[in-house]
């Protein structure tokens, strides 16, 4: 994953309606009704944070009839779960490993 999309992920992911539709979807794919009804907001505010999780590519919608289906694009949350599982601290490490903190 590249720098910039893992920045734009982060982003997404700083607004706790947004990680509470996160959280939802982790249940499966949603009808926006059912987001609508459980986080207790607005049509145009659910919209505004599908479009940030969309076009970051954590969340994947589909249309049917008149309703919009979400659900979570496990491709691109594993690529971002690597992303952040590489990030190492190596203080924490180098603390472990010689009796002492490298940043002292």
């Amino acid at each position: 994953m590249e720098l910039m999309q893992a920045t734009t992920i982060c982003k997404a992911l700083g607004d706790p309606n947004r990680l509470q539709i996160v959280q939802l979807l982790t249940e499966g794919e949603k009808c926006g009704c059912d987001l609508l009804e459980k986080l207790q907001i607005g049509q145009p505010t659910l919209s505004h944070h599908m479009k940030i999780l969309c076009d970051c590519g954590l969340v994947t919608a589909r249309k049917a009839a008149k309703w919009s289906y979400y659900s979570l694009d496990c491709d691109q949350w594993t690529a971002f779960r690597d992303f952040i599982d590489a990030i190492r601290c190596t203080c924490a490490v180098k603390e472990k490993s010689e009796g002492g903190c490298c940043c002292s």
